[in-house]
């Protein structure tokens, strides 16, 4: 049986190609007694608006209850990934170069596991990552989680 987020993301998809828009993330979780549905959308210059957000809700609600591919209720949330972006795909990885991000990794590298610095490359499936002044090579099969940062 497909799970909800893959229902989903082929319902939302059609949607934003055709509002030039892309798919960053689906999360279907019960908090509380609630559940919700969250899909995070995103533009190609990471400035997407409340209107692109109300626009694509819209338009999977209608389709959500065209299909109805989930028994219970639930609330669906349509936003921006936010400032702290995950990073997924290698297209991902490309647009954070020259950001600071935070990555963790499946085993040690270096003796370390969780790296924060600025991504100063993205080649040959490897990520550079400059922490105060040292780099780290770290491949892209090594990667656990990643996502963008906010430096204070």
């Amino acid at each position: 049986m497909r799970k909800v987020e893959e229902i989903v993301a082929d319902l939302v998809q059609p949607i934003l190609d055709e509002l030039q828009l892309e798919l960053v993330e689906i999360e279907y979780v019960k908090e509380g007694g609630n559940w919700f549905l969250r899909v995070y959308i995103d533009n190609e210059t990471g400035s997407i608006d409340i209107d692109e957000c109300g626009v694509v809700s819209e338009r999977l609600s209608q389709r959500l209850d065209e299909v109805d591919p989930i028994p219970n209720a639930y609330f669906l949330e349509v936003s921006s990934p936010g400032a702290e972006r995950p990073l997924r795909q290698e297209k991902d990885f490309r647009k954070a170069v020259g950001k600071h991000v935070h990555i963790t990794t499946k085993q040690p590298l270096a003796g370390h596991t969780v790296f924060e610095g600025e991504l100063v490359a993205f080649d040959n499936q490897q990520l550079t990552i400059k922490e105060a002044k040292q780099s780290y090579v770290i491949p892209l099969d090594q990667v656990d989680q990643a996502r963008t940062t906010i430096v204070f």
